[in-house]
């Protein structure tokens, strides 16, 4: 994940949920603390690596513009009924959409 690409999940995470993320929000996602900010900011332009980017890789699946990981895809299966697979997608996104306001809380 790039710098660029990290203010970009900002950006779409926030609309996800509803409300602009800050650069301590993301720090309190990430699992720093918010005092952490500057992290962020480094990350912004470099980039974030290791664990950081893994999580914030998952956490995007929140975002509608970001595909749901091959590794979490369980909605393609042979016994989820082909119809009922976007409800569940959209399930799903929902709760990593209650994960962020849990972690932000």
């Amino acid at each position: 994940m790039t710098g660029r690409e990290l203010k970009k999940l900002r950006e779409d995470l926030g609309s996800a949920i509803g409300r602009q993320l800050t650069v301590a929000d993301m720090a309190k996602l990430c699992g720093l603390p918010a005092t952490e900010a500057d992290t962020i900011r480094r990350w912004e332009v470099t980039g974030p690596s290791g664990p950081a980017a893994e999580l914030l890789r998952i956490l995007a699946m929140a975002s509608e513009q970001y595909s749901i990981l091959e590794n979490f895809n369980v909605f393609d299966r042979y016994d989820v009924r082909e119809q009922d697979r976007p409800m569940r997608r959209a399930e799903f996104r929902e709760m990593m959409r209650d994960e962020l306001r849990r972690r932000l809380a």
